[in-house]
């Protein structure tokens, strides 16, 4: 697969800049991507729903500042090193999570209302911001999570394969949701830490924005996935 889609995609990373459980740098993460052999990294730290290290009493354009730390971090690095880097964001709902993907940390500050948004409301205004709303780790079941809430009317796709995940049946159900629900799929790694894992999305020529990433997820475009040990495509199929 490697030899056919040779793009491969980090779309689910985490920083210590900005996510309280992250262990290294969006500098570090960037550099240890590149090295791994990954076209590119989707930075995706948790927001003020979820386990953020940076102080939600913060004023809003301060809060977004600090957020995106991280990111810069990365992009900055990735410039120099050939890396791709893009900007996204884990939004938590009382353990239920969101992957957002296709706007920028400008974007957000001009729309202070996320902060208080629903799940819905939220879903709303990324999709009038241009970009895509998916459900992180659908069935995951830990300490944090209260219970398994799906969305399937208001988001544009369902992470099928996440690397992090402690037992295979979440990706099996997730890939069985997904597909019940006409739900595109994605992979990542949801990782936290530079020893990475692998996962991600792989496509058979190199992107040239984040935008063209959320319309092949949107149009289910010709790409492959992975957990860093074996091949899907893009329904969950193993290859």
């Amino acid at each position: 697969m490697s030899e056919e889609y040779p793009y491969l995609y980090e779309t689910h990373l985490h920083t210590c800049n900005a996510s309280a459980c992250g262990k290294n740098t969006g500098r570090e993460m960037a550099e240890a991507a590149k090295a791994a052999g990954y076209t590119g990294i989707i930075v995706t730290d948790h927001n003020w729903g979820g386990n953020t290290s940076i102080d939600r009493e913060l004023p809003w354009d301060e809060w977004i500042d600090g957020f995106a730390e991280g990111y810069r971090q990365a992009k900055e690095t990735g410039d120099q090193i050939g890396l791709d880097v893009w900007f996204g964001m884990e939004a938590g709902f009382n353990g239920t999570e969101f992957l957002i993907y296709g706007v920028t940390p400008g974007w957000m500050i001009q729309h202070p209302e996320l902060m208080s948004a629903s799940p819905s409301e939220m879903s709303r205004i990324v999709h009038e911001g241009g970009g895509i709303f998916v459900q992180a780790h659908p069935f995951r079941e830990e300490s944090y999570i209260p219970e398994v809430r799906l969305f399937p009317d208001i988001v544009d796709g369902a992470e099928m394969i996440n690397a992090s995940n402690r037992m295979p049946e979440f990706n099996e159900r997730a890939i069985a949701y997904a597909n019940e629900n006409g739900l595109p799929g994605t992979a990542g790694s949801d990782i936290h830490r530079k020893e990475l894992l692998g996962a991600g999305i792989a496509f058979r020529n190199r992107l040239s924005s984040v935008q063209e990433f959320c319309d092949a997820i949107r149009n289910r475009g010709d790409y492959v996935m992975t957990d860093g040990r074996v091949w899907y495509d893009n329904r969950g199929n193993r290859l």
